[in-house]
């Protein structure tokens, strides 16, 4: 509607109309629309060009800005637009600005974590952390209090609660570990919560580590067939303790054959035989592999390679092993060569087996 659009160039200030439509070609500078810093800072050209600027801006000119947007720096936080301007700050502001905008924030922290373009305020302030006094940072982080487990399952909120957890000194957000006591499974079966348990996992020192490890490690059967879930274990195999992944490894003993046919346990147990030790692979082998009746081995080597998971396990078992592993697998294997050619993903072990094989044996 052509009146509409008049209205909205009605409302736009001279400055800010001669800025979107340039005709002279005129060079702006952060200058030319001081007093007008807000409206700019509010629309798409204006916000990006303000931004350009302060990367660059003297001390000066990047104060007259800040002075234009404290006052109502609420409202462009959560603005589409206005959002990048103040990110811009924590990125290039002065220390005293960056206080000082974390003076505004304070009673604002959960509803801006809330918010689509608030998060990513918030966000940028907890990389601006080195700047700001111990007692500032634990405030502001306190305001999520309570809130925790709304803010990890809120698609805005969970990512600065991931922040938190990278970002914050570890015993300010000791609040944030409480609050998941009881809870790791539903978190860890999450979208969301499945990436803050891996957060934890990766940056909070073993203290806070070791309760919600003892709860994945509770569940470790269901986690590793959920969809969500099946990633925290992976995380703990790829980057936890020797103690925790045998853990795992040994829960998950007796069901090798049943969990590689699992769309989403068979990744687990491909991490099982990549980061297990010798022996841990050595035992998922002899499960596929050990049976004394000639006629089991066969019906479980054909099932897992049949199968649309669990031949990633096998080739995976034939990539990780060691030589005198490998020699023991093409044995067993070797006989059942003329059925398994009939197989799709038998064609692929076979070929992979083909490729391992020192010459000399072949």
């Amino acid at each position: 509607d052509p009146s509409i659009q008049q209205d909205i160039n009605s409302v736009r200030s001279s400055i800010l109309e001669e800025f979107r439509n340039n005709k002279t070609n005129r060079k702006f500078e952060l200058s030319d629309i001081f007093g007008n810093i807000m409206e700019f800072s509010s629309d798409q050209h204006g916000s990006r060009f303000i931004q350009q600027k302060l990367e660059t801006a003297s001390e000066n000119d990047k104060q007259r800005v800040f002075e234009e947007i404290l006052p109502d720096a609420l409202t462009l936080m959560v603005d589409v637009f206005g959002n990048y301007v103040i990110q811009k700050f924590f990125e290039y502001g002065t220390r005293e600005q960056i206080q000082r905008l974390s003076i505004v924030l304070e009673g604002h922290v959960l509803p801006l974590s809330l918010q689509m373009y608030g998060c990513r305020v918030i966000q940028k302030l907890l990389q601006a952390l080195d700047v700001l006094e111990y007692n500032q940072i634990e405030k502001l982080v306190h305001e999520i209090e309570g809130n925790v487990l709304k803010c990890v399952k809120d698609q805005n909120g969970n990512h600065v609660i991931q922040k938190c957890i990278e970002k914050v000194p570890s015993e300010i957000i000791q609040f944030i570990v409480d609050s998941f006591s009881g809870q790791v499974y539903s978190l860890a079966i999450h979208p969301y919560g499945c990436r803050v348990i891996q957060r934890i996992l990766e940056h909070c020192g073993e203290k806070q580590i070791a309760p919600i490890l003892d709860e994945l490690l509770h569940c470790t059967c269901s986690l590793v067939q959920d969809q969500y879930g099946n990633y925290v274990i992976q995380h703990v195999l790829e980057r936890g303790r020797k103690q925790d992944k045998s853990a795992i490894i040994d829960k998950l003993q007796g069901k090798i054959i049943s969990m590689s046919q699992h769309k989403f346990a068979s990744n687990v147990v491909e991490k099982c035989v990549e980061y297990g030790s010798k022996d841990e692979r050595a035992m998922i082998i002899e499960e596929i592999l050990g049976s004394k009746n000639p006629d089991r081995l066969v019906a479980n080597l054909l099932t897992m390679m049949k199968d649309q998971y669990a031949n990633y396990v096998v080739q995976k078992i034939i990539d990780v092993v060691d030589d005198e592993q490998r020699r023991l697998l093409i044995q067993k294997i070797k006989p059942h060569i003329p059925s398994l050619k009939k197989y799709t993903y038998g064609k692929h072990i076979i070929a992979r087996l083909e490729k391992t094989q020192p010459k000399s044996h072949r």
